[in-house]
């Protein structure tokens, strides 16, 4: 049982995979752990394929890389795919939510965490620094840097009771700029303009 209380890491991908970036996630869960001894990590996502290609020698992606990386079973939980409340209820408690992605379209996971006023650290790619300013509403790491996604996640967790501005922020980001009541009617000008243009 974990609550709000505790040192909770989360991770979210519809399947663990290089394209969210699962294997520097992971590289750098030891580093983390050492420096976070009351961290606990939950990580939810199936063992499918999205998007790129099966690992080599390996069901999936979550068993390659637990070939090259050991790590306590009891302080870091795999979930699998989780029903909407039980998700939402995991990002009502995180601590810290880590959100990885090559330049790719941006998870509908990393607004959700936004919106329930997670503290983010997500990787300094594209798109995702078109809704994330470093220390403004998140904080941004390395995508390729095991050590760098270590070392922030450990300092984010260590000054988290000074992070509440930076949790409201990213709230407010998604209400202001990706709350579905104002990007429809955007959306629907654009397609309007757009086939008026073709006419």
């Amino acid at each position: 049982m974990l609550t709000a209380a505790d040192e909770v890491v989360t991770y979210v991908a519809r399947n663990l995979e290089p394209y969210r970036g699962y294997p520097s996630f992971i590289r750098a869960l030891p580093e983390l752990l050492a420096q976070r001894p009351q961290a606990q990590v939950v990580i939810v996502g199936g063992d499918e394929v999205s998007y790129g290609r099966s690992p080599p020698e390996a069901a999936n992606w979550r068993e390659h890389m637990a070939r090259e990386v050991s790590l306590d079973p009891a302080r870091v939980h795999f979930t699998g795919k989780l029903p909407y409340a039980q998700y939402l209820a995991l990002l009502q408690v995180s601590a810290l939510h880590i959100y990885l992605t090559v330049p790719f379209v941006l998870s509908w996971s990393c607004l959700e965490a936004m919106s329930a006023g997670c503290l983010i650290l997500a990787s300094d790619t594209a798109p995702v620094v078109e809704a994330i300013t470093d220390r403004s509403n998140g904080l941004l790491c390395d995508f390729h840097d095991p050590a760098d996604i270590a070392g922030k996640a450990a300092a984010a967790l260590a000054a988290r009771g000074d992070m509440a501005g930076m949790r409201k922020a990213a709230r407010q980001t998604v209400l202001e700029r990706y709350d579905l009541s104002r990007c429809l009617p955007a959306q629907m000008a654009l397609v309007s303009e757009v086939a008026g243009m073709r006419g």
